[in-house]
């Protein structure tokens, strides 16, 4: 499987931006996915994940109400909305596919990663 983030981009505090990844190669329908991310100097940490099917998600705390995971498995695709970003939210963002079917949180799950696409924040 070969993933492919992109949408990523330098915003103002406050404004929007939807992630989007692409699978190719093979496809991801059957897989829970995710997002992550990594900001400079941090380790990579949980955004949120989807089950197979797009029936469970599951959200870091530092995100719930705002980001919004989706999926579209007739395009192979995943999606991130992210609406009133902040500068804390400034990092390089990471999709996955997991091994497994449903959302999960954990790094070790995830087999497949994309190359990520950086969101910036400016106060």
């Amino acid at each position: 499987v070969q993933l492919q983030a992109s949408g990523g981009g330098l915003v103002q505090a406050g404004a929007s931006l939807r992630l989007s990844c692409a699978a190719s190669r093979r496809t991801v329908s059957n897989n829970g996915m995710g997002w992550f991310r990594q900001a400079p100097g941090k380790e990579r940490e949980f955004v949120a994940s989807i089950s197979w099917r797009g029936d469970n998600t599951d959200y870091a705390d530092f995100v719930k109400g705002r980001f919004t995971i989706s999926r579209d498995n007739a395009k192979n695709t995943l999606y991130l909305q992210m609406n009133s970003l902040n500068p804390e939210d400034t990092a390089v963002y990471y999709c996955a596919a997991s091994l497994t079917s449903y959302a999960a949180r954990t790094r070790n799950t995830y087999r497949y990663w994309g190359q990520g696409t950086q969101v910036t924040v400016s106060s």
